[in-house]
Protein backbone atom coordinates (compact mmCIF):
# COMPACT_ATOMS: atom_id res chain seq x y z
CA UNK A 1 0.00 0.00 0.00
CA UNK A 2 1.60 3.33 -0.93
CA UNK A 3 1.40 6.49 0.58
CA UNK A 4 -1.86 9.08 -0.51
CA UNK A 5 -0.47 11.77 -1.88
CA UNK A 6 -0.69 15.00 1.51
CA UNK A 7 -3.67 16.69 1.29
CA UNK A 8 -3.27 20.49 -0.87
CA UNK A 9 -3.38 23.83 0.97
CA UNK A 10 -6.68 26.53 0.79
CA UNK A 11 -5.79 28.71 -1.38
CA UNK A 12 -4.99 32.04 0.61
CA UNK A 13 -7.99 34.63 1.15
CA UNK A 14 -7.73 37.11 -1.26
CA UNK A 15 -7.16 40.46 0.32
CA UNK A 16 -9.88 42.61 0.54
CA UNK A 17 -8.82 46.48 -0.02
CA UNK A 18 -9.51 49.08 2.57
CA UNK A 19 -10.16 52.82 1.78
CA UNK A 20 -9.71 55.60 4.35
CA UNK A 21 -11.69 58.45 3.65
CA UNK A 22 -10.16 61.36 5.79
CA UNK A 23 -12.59 64.97 5.98
CA UNK A 24 -10.29 67.96 5.57
CA UNK A 25 -12.75 70.85 4.28
CA UNK A 26 -13.44 72.62 7.54
CA UNK A 27 -12.56 76.10 7.77
CA UNK A 28 -12.26 75.84 11.96
CA UNK A 29 -14.17 79.30 11.88
CA UNK A 30 -13.77 78.92 16.11
CA UNK A 31 -10.11 78.40 15.33
CA UNK A 32 -10.24 81.93 14.93
CA UNK A 33 -7.24 81.58 11.99
CA UNK A 34 -6.45 82.25 8.19
CA UNK A 35 -5.04 78.56 8.10
CA UNK A 36 -6.94 75.69 7.24
CA UNK A 37 -8.06 73.50 10.87
CA UNK A 38 -6.30 70.30 9.87
CA UNK A 39 -2.97 72.82 9.60
CA UNK A 40 -2.76 73.59 12.85
CA UNK A 41 0.15 71.99 14.91
CA UNK A 42 0.48 69.12 17.39
CA UNK A 43 3.94 69.25 18.68
CA UNK A 44 4.98 70.59 15.81
CA UNK A 45 3.89 68.27 13.35
CA UNK A 46 0.25 69.47 11.15
CA UNK A 47 -2.43 67.95 12.76
CA UNK A 48 -3.71 65.88 9.50
CA UNK A 49 -0.12 64.18 9.09
CA UNK A 50 -1.11 62.30 12.26
CA UNK A 51 -3.96 60.86 10.73
CA UNK A 52 -2.87 60.32 7.63
CA UNK A 53 0.65 58.36 9.18
CA UNK A 54 -1.59 56.39 11.11
CA UNK A 55 -4.32 55.15 8.73
CA UNK A 56 -1.33 54.60 5.98
CA UNK A 57 -0.16 51.71 8.36
CA UNK A 58 -3.98 50.31 8.03
CA UNK A 59 -5.30 51.27 4.68
CA UNK A 60 -4.90 50.17 1.36
CA UNK A 61 -5.52 53.79 0.12
CA UNK A 62 -6.17 57.03 1.20
CA UNK A 63 -8.37 60.03 0.06
CA UNK A 64 -8.12 63.26 1.59
CA UNK A 65 -11.43 65.76 1.21
CA UNK A 66 -10.44 69.07 0.98
CA UNK A 67 -11.80 72.36 0.21
CA UNK A 68 -11.48 74.85 -2.35
CA UNK A 69 -8.12 76.90 -2.11
CA UNK A 70 -6.54 74.46 0.28
CA UNK A 71 -3.69 74.32 -2.11
CA UNK A 72 -1.47 73.88 1.11
CA UNK A 73 -3.81 70.54 2.41
CA UNK A 74 -3.05 69.27 -0.57
CA UNK A 75 0.32 69.67 -0.57
CA UNK A 76 0.32 67.99 3.13
CA UNK A 77 -1.53 65.19 1.69
CA UNK A 78 0.39 64.48 -1.08
CA UNK A 79 1.01 61.65 -2.72
CA UNK A 80 -2.46 60.47 -1.50
CA UNK A 81 -5.56 61.64 -3.91
CA UNK A 82 -7.36 64.55 -2.40
CA UNK A 83 -11.10 65.49 -3.71
CA UNK A 84 -12.41 68.81 -3.56
CA UNK A 85 -15.59 69.56 -1.81
CA UNK A 86 -16.69 72.70 -3.41
CA UNK A 87 -19.84 73.42 -1.55
CA UNK A 88 -19.44 72.65 1.85
CA UNK A 89 -22.90 70.99 2.83
CA UNK A 90 -22.47 68.56 5.40
CA UNK A 91 -20.04 65.40 6.58
CA UNK A 92 -22.50 63.12 4.20
CA UNK A 93 -21.91 65.48 1.47
CA UNK A 94 -18.01 65.65 2.05
CA UNK A 95 -17.69 61.36 2.14
CA UNK A 96 -19.90 61.56 -1.29
CA UNK A 97 -17.03 63.95 -3.15
CA UNK A 98 -14.99 60.71 -2.55
CA UNK A 99 -17.49 58.09 -3.89
CA UNK A 100 -16.01 57.59 -7.43
CA UNK A 101 -12.73 56.20 -5.37
CA UNK A 102 -14.02 53.86 -2.44
CA UNK A 103 -12.96 51.24 -4.39
CA UNK A 104 -14.72 47.46 -3.77
CA UNK A 105 -13.47 46.74 -0.10
CA UNK A 106 -14.44 48.57 3.03
CA UNK A 107 -14.21 52.31 3.44
CA UNK A 108 -13.85 54.21 6.81
CA UNK A 109 -14.55 57.51 6.98
CA UNK A 110 -12.29 59.71 9.70
CA UNK A 111 -12.28 63.44 10.37
CA UNK A 112 -9.12 65.43 10.08
CA UNK A 113 -9.65 67.64 12.98
CA UNK A 114 -10.37 64.16 15.10
CA UNK A 115 -6.10 63.44 14.63
CA UNK A 116 -4.95 61.02 16.90
CA UNK A 117 -6.84 57.90 16.52
CA UNK A 118 -4.26 55.52 16.28
CA UNK A 119 -3.09 52.50 13.65
CA UNK A 120 -4.18 49.91 15.94
CA UNK A 121 -7.70 51.88 16.73
CA UNK A 122 -8.12 51.91 12.92
CA UNK A 123 -7.37 48.11 12.84
CA UNK A 124 -9.92 46.94 15.34
CA UNK A 125 -12.22 49.03 13.11
CA UNK A 126 -11.91 47.45 10.21
CA UNK A 127 -11.58 43.95 12.07
CA UNK A 128 -15.29 44.77 13.45
CA UNK A 129 -16.77 45.26 9.77
CA UNK A 130 -14.66 42.24 8.45
CA UNK A 131 -14.65 39.70 11.57
CA UNK A 132 -17.49 40.64 13.61
CA UNK A 133 -19.87 40.67 10.68
CA UNK A 134 -20.84 44.27 11.42
CA UNK A 135 -22.42 45.51 8.22
CA UNK A 136 -21.86 49.11 10.03
CA UNK A 137 -18.84 49.68 12.66
CA UNK A 138 -18.74 52.85 14.50
CA UNK A 139 -16.05 54.09 16.78
CA UNK A 140 -17.22 55.07 20.25
CA UNK A 141 -15.69 56.41 23.71
CA UNK A 142 -17.30 56.72 27.47
CA UNK A 143 -15.77 60.69 28.24
CA UNK A 144 -15.41 61.18 31.51
CA UNK A 145 -17.67 64.12 30.41
CA UNK A 146 -19.99 63.53 28.39
CA UNK A 147 -21.74 66.57 27.31
CA UNK A 148 -22.83 67.50 24.44
CA UNK A 149 -21.59 64.00 22.30
CA UNK A 150 -23.93 62.12 20.78
CA UNK A 151 -25.15 59.07 22.71
CA UNK A 152 -24.90 55.58 21.29
CA UNK A 153 -27.92 53.67 22.06
CA UNK A 154 -27.45 49.79 21.94
CA UNK A 155 -30.07 47.17 22.39
CA UNK A 156 -28.33 45.45 25.49
CA UNK A 157 -27.11 49.12 27.51
CA UNK A 158 -23.44 47.23 27.23
CA UNK A 159 -20.51 48.10 24.65
CA UNK A 160 -21.04 45.09 22.71
CA UNK A 161 -24.27 45.61 22.55
CA UNK A 162 -26.09 46.45 18.91
CA UNK A 163 -26.62 49.76 18.05
CA UNK A 164 -29.79 51.02 17.80
CA UNK A 165 -29.68 54.44 16.66
CA UNK A 166 -27.95 57.23 17.91
CA UNK A 167 -29.01 60.34 19.19
CA UNK A 168 -28.01 63.67 19.05
CA UNK A 169 -28.02 65.40 22.63
CA UNK A 170 -30.29 67.88 21.63
CA UNK A 171 -33.01 66.01 20.84
CA UNK A 172 -32.05 63.69 23.67
CA UNK A 173 -34.50 62.50 26.31
CA UNK A 174 -33.20 62.74 29.91
CA UNK A 175 -32.80 58.82 29.63
CA UNK A 176 -30.62 58.96 26.99
CA UNK A 177 -28.35 61.86 28.11
CA UNK A 178 -27.73 59.62 30.79
CA UNK A 179 -26.19 57.06 28.72
CA UNK A 180 -22.38 57.44 28.73
CA UNK A 181 -21.69 55.67 25.57
CA UNK A 182 -20.62 58.76 22.99
CA UNK A 183 -20.47 58.70 19.01
CA UNK A 184 -17.03 59.84 17.89
CA UNK A 185 -18.50 59.93 14.14
CA UNK A 186 -16.01 57.40 12.86
CA UNK A 187 -17.58 55.09 10.29
CA UNK A 188 -16.55 51.52 8.23
CA UNK A 189 -18.98 49.86 5.92
CA UNK A 190 -18.54 47.83 2.61
CA UNK A 191 -17.53 50.18 -0.40
CA UNK A 192 -21.16 49.97 -2.74
CA UNK A 193 -23.26 49.88 0.41
CA UNK A 194 -21.68 53.12 2.07
CA UNK A 195 -22.13 54.71 -1.45
CA UNK A 196 -25.26 54.00 -1.52
CA UNK A 197 -25.80 55.28 2.05
CA UNK A 198 -24.36 58.30 1.46
CA UNK A 199 -26.74 59.25 -1.75
CA UNK A 200 -29.38 58.77 0.52
CA UNK A 201 -28.86 61.05 3.10
CA UNK A 202 -31.06 63.75 3.20
CA UNK A 203 -30.70 67.47 4.70
CA UNK A 204 -34.08 68.32 6.07
CA UNK A 205 -32.81 69.45 8.83
CA UNK A 206 -32.42 72.87 10.81
CA UNK A 207 -29.06 73.52 9.19
CA UNK A 208 -30.28 72.14 5.54
CA UNK A 209 -26.59 70.10 5.75
CA UNK A 210 -26.39 65.92 4.68
CA UNK A 211 -24.93 64.17 8.20
CA UNK A 212 -23.06 61.74 8.04
CA UNK A 213 -24.40 60.00 11.14
CA UNK A 214 -27.72 59.79 9.55
CA UNK A 215 -26.18 56.93 8.01
CA UNK A 216 -26.43 55.05 10.92
CA UNK A 217 -30.64 54.91 10.91
CA UNK A 218 -30.05 53.92 7.62
CA UNK A 219 -28.25 50.86 8.47
CA UNK A 220 -30.28 49.56 11.33
CA UNK A 221 -33.48 50.17 8.41
CA UNK A 222 -32.06 48.04 6.52
CA UNK A 223 -31.73 45.21 8.59
CA UNK A 224 -27.61 45.49 8.99
CA UNK A 225 -25.93 44.55 12.59
CA UNK A 226 -24.20 48.10 13.65
CA UNK A 227 -21.46 47.98 16.43
CA UNK A 228 -19.18 50.48 18.42
CA UNK A 229 -15.84 49.99 18.44
CA UNK A 230 -14.37 51.47 21.97
CA UNK A 231 -11.21 54.01 21.71
CA UNK A 232 -10.15 56.16 24.58
CA UNK A 233 -11.28 59.39 24.86
CA UNK A 234 -7.70 60.68 24.32
CA UNK A 235 -7.70 59.20 20.74
CA UNK A 236 -11.31 60.56 19.38
CA UNK A 237 -10.23 63.92 20.66
CA UNK A 238 -12.04 66.52 18.25
CA UNK A 239 -10.09 69.86 18.06
CA UNK A 240 -12.63 72.61 17.32
CA UNK A 241 -10.91 75.76 19.24
CA UNK A 242 -7.74 76.79 20.11
CA UNK A 243 -8.46 75.20 23.85
CA UNK A 244 -9.09 72.00 22.21
CA UNK A 245 -5.70 71.70 20.51
CA UNK A 246 -4.19 73.08 24.16
CA UNK A 247 -6.04 70.03 25.02
CA UNK A 248 -4.98 67.62 22.39
CA UNK A 249 -1.67 68.75 22.32
CA UNK A 250 -1.14 67.73 26.46
CA UNK A 251 -2.80 64.54 24.72
CA UNK A 252 0.21 63.81 22.22
CA UNK A 253 2.94 65.62 24.67
CA UNK A 254 1.69 62.90 27.19
CA UNK A 255 2.23 60.02 24.42
CA UNK A 256 5.64 61.56 23.40
CA UNK A 257 6.86 61.69 26.92
CA UNK A 258 6.22 58.15 27.83
CA UNK A 259 7.30 56.97 24.84
CA UNK A 260 10.32 58.46 25.27
CA UNK A 261 11.37 57.43 28.78
CA UNK A 262 9.93 53.65 27.73
CA UNK A 263 12.96 53.83 25.23
CA UNK A 264 15.77 54.22 28.12
CA UNK A 265 15.41 58.17 28.52
CA UNK A 266 15.34 59.87 31.49
CA UNK A 267 12.89 63.07 32.11
CA UNK A 268 13.50 64.39 35.38
CA UNK A 269 9.99 66.11 35.14
CA UNK A 270 8.37 64.77 32.42
CA UNK A 271 5.53 67.01 32.70
CA UNK A 272 7.48 70.30 32.11
CA UNK A 273 9.59 68.85 28.83
CA UNK A 274 7.95 69.46 25.44
CA UNK A 275 9.16 67.15 22.25
CA UNK A 276 8.49 67.59 18.83
CA UNK A 277 6.71 64.65 17.09
CA UNK A 278 9.88 63.52 15.27
CA UNK A 279 12.11 64.28 18.21
CA UNK A 280 14.83 60.85 18.47
CA UNK A 281 16.08 60.67 22.12
CA UNK A 282 18.25 57.94 22.58
CA UNK A 283 18.83 55.38 25.42
CA UNK A 284 20.83 57.60 28.34
CA UNK A 285 20.09 60.94 27.94
CA UNK A 286 19.26 62.04 30.64
CA UNK A 287 16.49 65.94 30.69
CA UNK A 288 16.04 68.10 33.17
CA UNK A 289 13.31 70.46 33.80
CA UNK A 290 11.83 72.65 31.63
CA UNK A 291 13.18 71.92 28.26
CA UNK A 292 11.66 72.34 24.89
CA UNK A 293 12.29 70.20 21.90
CA UNK A 294 11.50 71.53 18.54
CA UNK A 295 11.27 69.68 14.97
CA UNK A 296 14.29 67.80 13.40
CA UNK A 297 16.44 67.10 16.80
CA UNK A 298 18.38 63.72 17.71
CA UNK A 299 20.45 63.80 21.12
CA UNK A 300 22.70 60.67 20.86
CA UNK A 301 23.32 58.43 24.01
CA UNK A 302 24.85 59.47 27.28
CA UNK A 303 24.04 63.46 26.69
CA UNK A 304 23.00 65.50 29.43
CA UNK A 305 20.59 68.40 28.51
CA UNK A 306 19.84 70.46 31.63
CA UNK A 307 17.37 72.57 32.61
CA UNK A 308 15.92 75.65 30.59
CA UNK A 309 17.42 74.40 27.29
CA UNK A 310 15.96 74.65 23.75
CA UNK A 311 16.78 73.28 20.89
CA UNK A 312 15.56 72.74 17.12
CA UNK A 313 17.18 71.34 13.98
CA UNK A 314 20.12 69.67 16.08
CA UNK A 315 22.40 66.73 16.40
CA UNK A 316 24.11 66.00 19.85
CA UNK A 317 26.36 63.54 19.32
CA UNK A 318 26.96 60.86 22.86
CA UNK A 319 27.88 61.95 26.18
CA UNK A 320 27.65 65.75 25.36
CA UNK A 321 26.38 68.58 28.14
CA UNK A 322 23.75 71.03 26.77
CA UNK A 323 23.01 73.91 28.90
CA UNK A 324 21.58 75.27 31.31
CA UNK A 325 19.62 77.74 29.37
CA UNK A 326 21.49 76.74 26.30
CA UNK A 327 19.68 77.36 22.62
CA UNK A 328 20.41 75.43 19.98
CA UNK A 329 18.76 76.81 16.23
CA UNK A 330 19.10 75.00 12.59
CA UNK A 331 22.04 73.73 11.57
CA UNK A 332 24.08 72.50 15.37
CA UNK A 333 25.83 69.75 15.33
CA UNK A 334 27.46 69.08 18.77
CA UNK A 335 30.42 66.84 18.83
CA UNK A 336 31.03 64.05 21.33
CA UNK A 337 31.41 65.11 24.81
CA UNK A 338 30.96 68.84 23.97
CA UNK A 339 30.07 71.45 26.31
CA UNK A 340 27.51 74.04 25.53
CA UNK A 341 26.76 76.05 28.42
CA UNK A 342 24.57 78.70 29.89
CA UNK A 343 23.35 81.33 27.63
CA UNK A 344 25.02 79.74 24.71
CA UNK A 345 23.25 79.98 21.47
CA UNK A 346 24.23 77.95 18.41
CA UNK A 347 23.02 78.09 14.78
CA UNK A 348 23.88 76.87 11.30
CA UNK A 349 27.50 75.64 13.37
CA UNK A 350 29.60 72.60 14.45
CA UNK A 351 31.38 72.17 17.70
CA UNK A 352 34.11 69.35 17.49
CA UNK A 353 34.64 66.37 19.70
CA UNK A 354 35.45 67.60 23.67
CA UNK A 355 35.04 71.18 22.54
CA UNK A 356 33.37 73.91 24.66
CA UNK A 357 31.78 76.59 24.78
CA UNK A 358 30.40 77.33 28.68
CA UNK A 359 29.13 80.74 28.85
CA UNK A 360 27.08 83.59 27.17
CA UNK A 361 28.63 83.23 23.51
CA UNK A 362 27.02 83.24 20.21
CA UNK A 363 28.74 80.86 16.99
CA UNK A 364 26.37 81.43 14.15
CA UNK A 365 27.92 79.95 10.79
CA UNK A 366 31.00 78.53 12.31
CA UNK A 367 33.12 75.24 12.37
CA UNK A 368 34.99 75.01 15.57
CA UNK A 369 37.18 71.62 16.76
CA UNK A 370 37.75 69.12 18.44
CA UNK A 371 38.91 70.35 21.93
CA UNK A 372 38.91 73.97 21.31
CA UNK A 373 37.45 75.92 23.81
CA UNK A 374 35.66 79.24 23.69
CA UNK A 375 35.46 82.33 26.31
CA UNK A 376 32.81 83.97 27.29
CA UNK A 377 31.19 86.76 25.62
CA UNK A 378 32.46 85.40 22.12
CA UNK A 379 30.89 86.21 19.15
CA UNK A 380 30.77 84.78 15.71
CA UNK A 381 30.01 87.99 13.50
CA UNK A 382 28.52 86.20 10.82
CA UNK A 383 26.25 88.86 8.93
CA UNK A 384 27.58 92.11 7.07
CA UNK A 385 23.87 93.11 6.47
CA UNK A 386 23.45 91.32 3.47
CA UNK A 387 25.56 88.17 3.38
CA UNK A 388 26.22 84.90 5.54
CA UNK A 389 29.91 84.65 6.37
CA UNK A 390 31.54 81.53 8.19
CA UNK A 391 34.09 81.60 10.84
CA UNK A 392 36.33 78.66 11.29
CA UNK A 393 38.16 77.56 14.50
CA UNK A 394 40.49 74.68 14.51
CA UNK A 395 41.28 72.29 16.65
CA UNK A 396 42.74 72.62 20.43
CA UNK A 397 42.25 76.48 19.98
CA UNK A 398 41.92 78.99 22.80
CA UNK A 399 39.81 82.08 22.34
CA UNK A 400 40.00 84.23 24.97
CA UNK A 401 36.74 86.01 26.76
CA UNK A 402 35.29 88.55 24.80
CA UNK A 403 36.68 88.20 21.67
CA UNK A 404 34.94 89.33 18.26
CA UNK A 405 35.34 87.21 15.14
CA UNK A 406 34.32 89.39 12.36
CA UNK A 407 33.69 86.67 8.87
CA UNK A 408 35.09 85.32 7.40
CA UNK A 409 38.07 84.56 9.19
CA UNK A 410 40.30 81.28 9.97
CA UNK A 411 41.90 80.59 12.82
CA UNK A 412 44.97 77.81 13.07
CA UNK A 413 45.02 74.88 14.86
CA UNK A 414 46.21 75.34 18.53
CA UNK A 415 46.23 79.42 18.16
CA UNK A 416 45.10 81.31 21.25
CA UNK A 417 43.34 84.78 20.77
CA UNK A 418 43.68 87.54 23.25
CA UNK A 419 40.40 88.37 25.71
CA UNK A 420 38.76 91.29 24.47
CA UNK A 421 40.58 90.96 19.98
CA UNK A 422 38.13 91.65 17.52
CA UNK A 423 39.81 89.93 14.89
CA UNK A 424 39.43 90.27 11.28
CA UNK A 425 41.93 88.66 9.73
CA UNK A 426 43.23 85.19 9.53
CA UNK A 427 45.42 83.86 12.47
CA UNK A 428 48.21 80.72 11.76
CA UNK A 429 48.04 77.88 13.47
CA UNK A 430 49.55 78.13 16.92
CA UNK A 431 50.05 81.95 16.82
CA UNK A 432 48.01 84.48 18.95
CA UNK A 433 45.77 86.61 17.81
CA UNK A 434 45.58 90.30 19.81
CA UNK A 435 43.12 92.81 18.10
CA UNK A 436 42.53 95.64 20.88
CA UNK A 437 44.23 98.99 21.49
CA UNK A 438 47.31 99.27 23.70
CA UNK A 439 46.67 99.64 27.34
CA UNK A 440 47.90 103.23 28.58
CA UNK A 441 47.89 103.97 32.48
CA UNK A 442 48.16 107.88 33.18
CA UNK A 443 49.28 108.12 36.35
CA UNK A 444 47.06 110.44 39.44
CA UNK A 445 44.58 110.70 36.17
CA UNK A 446 41.63 109.00 38.16
CA UNK A 447 41.90 111.30 41.36
CA UNK A 448 42.19 115.12 39.12
CA UNK A 449 39.13 113.44 37.57
CA UNK A 450 37.20 112.62 40.49
CA UNK A 451 37.79 116.22 42.13
CA UNK A 452 36.76 117.97 39.31
CA UNK A 453 33.68 115.80 38.87
CA UNK A 454 32.81 116.78 42.69
CA UNK A 455 33.59 120.57 42.25
CA UNK A 456 30.83 120.43 38.94
CA UNK A 457 28.21 118.70 41.07
CA UNK A 458 28.50 120.93 44.24
CA UNK A 459 28.32 123.97 41.76
CA UNK A 460 25.07 123.05 40.11
CA UNK A 461 23.55 122.52 44.01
Amino acid sequence: MTDSAPAAAPPPAAHRPATAVILAAGLGTRMKSDWPKVMHPLAGRPMLRYLIDNAAQVFDRIVVVIGPGMEQVAALAAPHATVIQHDRLGTAHAALQAADLFGTGDVAVLYGDNPLITADSMRRLLACRRQDGAGLALMALRPAYPGRYGRVVTDDGTDGGLVQRIVEWADASDAERAVTLCNAGVLCAGAETFRGWLRAVRNDNAKGEYYLGDVVAMAVADGRQVRAVMAPEDELRGINSRAELALAEASVQRRLRHAAMAAGVTLVAPDTVFLAADTVLEPDVVVQPHVVFGPGVTVRRGVEIRAFSHLEGCVVEPDAVIGPYARLRPGAEIGTGAHVGNFVEIKAASLGAGAKANHLTYLGDAAIGAGTNVGAGTVTCNYDGVFKHRTTIGAGCFIGSDAILVAPVTIGDGALIAAGSVITQDVPADAMGIGRARQANKEGRAATLRAALDKKKKEQG
